[in-house]
């Protein structure tokens, strides 16, 4: 098996969500890419995360709809870490990214909105669906469907 070439790493504000949701999404569509693609580490990480939460339930429902489980998943806060050893870092909100250059001195070069690789006509932002119904987290999921294949191209050229 190869070594890692990095981590690539969600945030949303809790890891309870969005950021978890990602991370499945894009590890599930990593699987179908050649070295070193496949072999990255996707992670997910809150900016006001409390540890060991498990996932929202309609943000397991959604993802289970699509044959993804994320029932196992168990939050956790972003550290220095986890940034330290991105290759890339990809926020659901402006005001995540913010958070981040605040907080971090060693604030990755890559750190980009989820959506960003997408025409700006289509929104950069990924709402917090947090408290709403599972329509609203399978809207969430999809708007974070549309981004990976952006987002693995580019992996393929950052890596």
């Amino acid at each position: 098996m190869a070594t890692s070439p990095g981590r690539v790493l969600f945030v949303c504000t809790a890891n309870i969500c969005r950021s978890p949701m990602a991370e499945r999404l894009l590890a599930h569509a990593l699987k179908n890419e050649d070295d070193p693609l496949n072999a990255l580490k996707v992670d997910s990480a809150g900016a006001a995360a409390y540890t060991g939460d498990p996932a929202s339930p309609n943000a397991v429902n959604a993802l289970e709809k699509v044959g993804i489980p994320l029932d196992d998943h168990r939050s956790k806060p972003v550290t220095e870490e986890l940034m330290n050893d991105a290759v890339a870092v990809f926020c659901m909100t402006e005001g995540h990214r913010e958070i981040i250059r605040g907080r971090f001195q060693g604030v990755p070069e890559h750190l980009y909105l989820m959506r960003e690789f997408l025409p700006e006509e289509q929104g950069r932002e990924i709402p917090d669906p947090f408290g709403a119904d599972l329509s609203s987290y399978e809207a969430c999921r999809d708007s974070m469907v549309e981004a990976i294949p952006p987002i693995i191209r580019f992996l393929r050229r950052a890596i």
